[in-house]
């Protein structure tokens, strides 16, 4: 019996040793892990971005990333995980990373461009930016990366413009200098004096058109169209257009319909609109084979942000491809180059339209199907909202007109005809669909 007791006594002071050395290790353990390690004893180690950087970071235009002595990532802007510099804590870019590594060993400043894979995009589609590293203190590295995408872009942009422009402009004037030696070896000859001086009478005119297309492309890129703008009537723009192209119309017998709802206005430059509407039915009436049909209709629509005015130009000519329409708003894009010398056509015109529609707050869009014809429609903020908009942000929302406003909102065309309008002319029937336009 003492015995059993003496077992179980030892077993109980053996027990309750037991639970003594688990509660101190694991109150020995939680000691460690709060205990303060060296970084955080000695306040000129800690991991810290220098007073006043973080501010300045925090304003940069540029990408922004900061890394420490062991490359983990610091600081990062919300712009260089945009781009991809910055994945799980860590600088993604290798070369970039390497920059940092030397920077941080021997303290220069480095710079590099590099072209990078663009995020969720096919291939071909990359950024081109500019990284430059520097140190900042003694263990942090700053990385300072600047997207040049855009700005490589416009800069080609501008190449091509300028290389297509001489390429353009020594066309006609080359043909000029071949055609006046012709006429001079030809002096003896007047039929041949008087083909060869019409050649050079279509070189000069195509010549002209070409200057003058790119001062008119020159003018609505730097003028802000609402420093003259005013309320301009659909139906008289239209009549500007149709008059505009009454003679080419008549020569291939294209009958030239018009119509719509009345009472639209655009609120803008009278001068761009007009050339713009001019410019797409100009190039419905080139581009439509003989005896076919050029419709001119304007209408109003419902949009979130207030109603829009609609004006299609509609042809029955050859078509655009799928290629052709995502590229036939580029200056000098021509879908058919040698139909576009025969006709005069620069390349320009449709170039123009875009700007005059985006600086107006519009858009214009293509619907296109080879063999079928095209349509091509200018979209536009009514002239009331327009008007509205910019008198608001030059503080002068006090004025309104009446008059722009008001209108019925019917979609009916004036059944009024003249009747001494010449026949090729028509009016567009109330019924007629809006096109179909691509998204």
């Amino acid at each position: 019996m003492n015995v059993n007791a003496a077992v179980a006594a030892a077993s109980a002071i053996a027990g309750l040793c037991t639970g003594v050395i688990a509660v101190l290790a694991f109150r020995w353990s939680e000691r460690e892990q709060a205990r303060p390690t060296r970084a955080s004893m000695r306040p000129d180690d800690a991991v810290v971005l220098p007073p006043g950087v973080d501010t300045v970071l925090s304003v940069l235009s540029s990408s922004a990333v900061v890394l420490d002595e062991t490359d983990a990532v610091v600081k990062a802007s919300s712009a260089a995980y945009a781009l991809g510099l910055v994945r799980g804590g860590h600088l993604a870019v290798d070369r970039m990373l390497q920059m940092a590594r030397e920077t941080r060993r021997d303290g220069e400043i480095r710079q590099i461009e590099l072209d990078l894979p663009r995020r969720g995009a096919g291939r071909g589609e990359g950024l081109a930016v500019s990284a430059r590293v520097a140190p900042l203190g003694s263990r942090l590295v700053l990385l300072l990366v600047e997207d040049l995408t855009e700005a490589r872009r416009i800069e080609a942009v501008r190449r091509d413009f300028v290389a297509n422009v001489s390429h353009e402009l020594k066309t006609p004037v080359g043909a000029l200098s071949l055609l006046s030696e012709a006429v001079m070896d030809a002096s003896d000859d007047p039929e041949a004096v008087i083909r060869f001086a019409g050649r050079m009478q279509h070189e000069a005119t195509r010549l002209t058109s070409l200057v003058q297309e790119i001062i008119d492309l020159s003018r609505v890129q730097n003028d802000d169209p609402l420093d003259d703008a005013e309320p301009v009537e659909v139906d008289d723009l239209v009549a500007e257009a149709v008059d505009r192209c009454r003679h080419p119309a008549n020569v291939k017998q294209i009958t030239m319909a018009t119509g719509g709802a009345p009472d639209l206005h655009i609120w803008g430059n009278r001068g761009q609109l007009a050339a713009a509407l001019g410019n797409l039915v100009e190039n419905a009436v080139n581009y439509s084979p003989v005896r076919t049909r050029v419709g001119i209709a304007g209408r109003r629509i419902a949009a979130p942000g207030g109603d829009l005015i609609e004006i299609s130009v509609t042809d029955q000519g050859i078509g655009l491809s799928e290629k052709d329409r995502d590229r036939v708003f580029e200056r000098f894009y021509r879908v058919d180059p040698a139909r576009s010398r025969q006709t005069g056509g620069t390349g320009l015109g449709l170039s123009i339209v875009k700007h005059v529609a985006a600086s107006h707050g519009g858009e214009v869009t293509v619907w296109s199907a080879e063999g079928q014809g095209s349509t091509f429609t200018l979209r536009l903020p009514e002239a009331g909202i327009a008007r509205d908009r910019a008198l608001a942000a030059a503080g002068a929302a006090d004025f309104h007109d009446p008059g722009l406003d008001s209108g019925p909102d019917s979609d009916s065309a004036d059944p009024d005809t003249d009747p001494d309008t010449d026949s090729l002319y028509e009016t567009f029937p109330d019924h007629i669909p809006a096109p179909e336009v691509l998204p």
